[in-house]
Formats: structure tokens, C-alpha cells, sequence
């Protein structure tokens, strides 16, 4: 009997050794990312800007440098929204929209910056279950009774994210991140003139030969300021006033146009 306790025991503290040890090995590198601001003001000049995203990887002095290096995966998620696609067809020789699709509290704006390509920094089971690349984003569309993502293929995806791009809205840089030092990196985050204003995450995770190491996260915000800002608090909070407000200036606007075009 005491021989089987202390064999227990000594089990246990084998376990407990190994358990240490992972969680000193999982410990020995610690990400630390900063934004260059994290307020962004809108104005009626606003035309686009770039937040500057940097940072260092600290190890913690008992384990050795990665012989490989590491790759840095940033992404950057703007507010979400509802939108709808729709195709348009030639029909009678005039085109009409024939088809639609509802994209249900998708990003508004999506931002993927990396070291280098995503298939290069870690494996399909890794992309997919972290959502790294738009192919792996959950795009959840509104299919009859149903809401879920489809295939990367669908042409309603493609379409919806064709259009994100074109505008500038989905980011995919597969060498926006710049390793300054081995330990030291830095990235722009690209934001255009139509940016929606509201909190924005930003999920930076750090990969080591293939495995993703550490993770932080940090956020921003996109606000406007000024006349635009006035007419949105306006229209939000006091809606009736801000009609009879429009009403009575385009009633003035038409009258001033008849007095000053009128014909004696």
C-alpha cells in the first residue's frame, strides 16, 4: 500500500513538472502592440487616413531565440452591419435586379495584415479555425428561413466581397508587416474616405514555426466631429424638430430662388 502511494505521488509530481513546463514554454514570448492613435476624427475634409499599428515580441529571458523567426498576423474589424447584394439580369432589354442576398451583422470594414502569405505562416486546420483570409471569414447570409456562410465560391460572396474591396472597405496584405528588428515590427492600417464611423478591433496574434505563440488586442475609434456630427445627433435624438428644421429650409431655399429669379 505505501509502495503504490508514493508511486501515486510521484506521478503527480511528474504531471505537475510537465504542466510547468508547458506553461513556461507557452509563456516565453509575450506580444505587446500599441496604436499610433486611437481616436479618428471625421470631418466634412476627411479623405482617408492610415493608423500606424507597432510593437515588440518580449521573450522572457530563460528560453532561447526561434531559430525561424515570426510571423505576425493582424486583423483589424470595423463595426458590424446588415447589407444586402443583389444581381442585376437583362431582362426585355432593360436590367432589373432578379436575385438578392442579406449578409446578417457582417464586418463593415476587415483588415488582414501579415508578415508574409497566410499559407505560408500556418496550416489549412489553423486558417480556418483562426479566420485567417477572407476564404475562412464567417460571412453569415440570410438564406430563406436560414442564416449561415456558404461556400468561398458562391457568387454572392464573391460579389459581396469584390465590392468590399473595390472600395477599399477589405484589406488582405499578405506583406503589410515589417519586422524592424527580430523582436520589433511595425504595420499601416489603411482606412478610406468612406470608413464607417464606431469601434474598431484590432486582434494581432503572433505565429512561431507554424503555431500561433501569443496574442493581445487593442481597439480604436472612428467618430465624427464638427457640422456632420451635429446633423447625425440631429436626425437621431430630436427627429421630429430636425424635419420641421429640413421642411422650413426648403420652403425658405424655393422662395429665395423665386425671388431671385423672378421676371418683373
Amino acid at each position: 500500500m505505501m509502495r503504490r502511494r508514493r508511486a501515486a505521488i510521484a506521478l503527480v509530481a511528474v504531471a505537475a513538472a510537465i504542466t510547468a513546463g508547458a506553461a513556461r514554454a507557452a509563456a516565453a514570448e509575450r506580444l505587446v502592440a500599441s496604436l499610433s492613435t486611437h481616436r479618428v476624427l471625421v470631418t466634412s475634409s476627411f479623405t482617408g487616413t492610415e493608423l500606424v499599428l507597432f510593437g515588440t515580441v518580449e521573450r522572457d529571458g530563460a528560453g532561447a531565440a526561434r531559430s525561424g523567426g515570426y510571423d505576425l498576423v493582424a486583423t483589424v474589424m470595423g463595426p458590424r452591419h446588415t447589407v444586402v447584394t443583389r444581381r442585376k439580369e437583362r431582362v426585355f432589354g432593360v436590367w432589373v435586379n432578379t436575385q438578392s442576398r442579406t449578409f446578417v451583422e457582417v464586418p463593415s470594414y476587415l483588415a488582414m495584415l501579415a508578415t508574409r502569405p497566410l499559407d505560408a505562416i500556418t496550416n489549412p486546420d489553423a486558417r480556418r479555425r483562426l479566420q485567417l483570409g477572407f476564404a475562412h471569414t464567417v460571412l453569415p447570409q440570410r438564406i430563406g428561413t436560414d442564416i449561415a456562410d456558404v461556400v468561398p465560391e458562391d457568387p454572392f460572396r464573391t460579389a459581396f466581397l469584390r465590392q468590399k474591396v473595390n472600395h477599399g472597405l477589405y484589406v488582405e496584405g499578405t506583406n503589410a508587416v515589417t519586422f524592424l528588428t527580430p523582436t520589433l515590427f511595425r504595420a499601416s492600417i489603411p482606412l478610406p474616405a468612406e470608413v464607417p464611423v464606431g469601434i474598431y478591433e484590432v486582434d494581432v496574434k503572433l505565429f512561431g514555426q507554424g503555431a500561433m505563440i501569443a496574442r493581445t488586442s487593442s481597439a480604436f475609434e472612428v467618430v465624427k466631429v464638427g457640422f456632420e456630427q451635429f446633423v447625425v445627433v440631429a436626425a437621431r435624438d430630436y427627429g421630429v424638430l430636425y424635419g420641421i428644421a429640413t421642411a422650413a429650409m426648403a420652403l425658405m431655399t424655393g422662395w429665395l430662388a423665386s425671388v431671385a429669379f423672378r421676371r418683373d
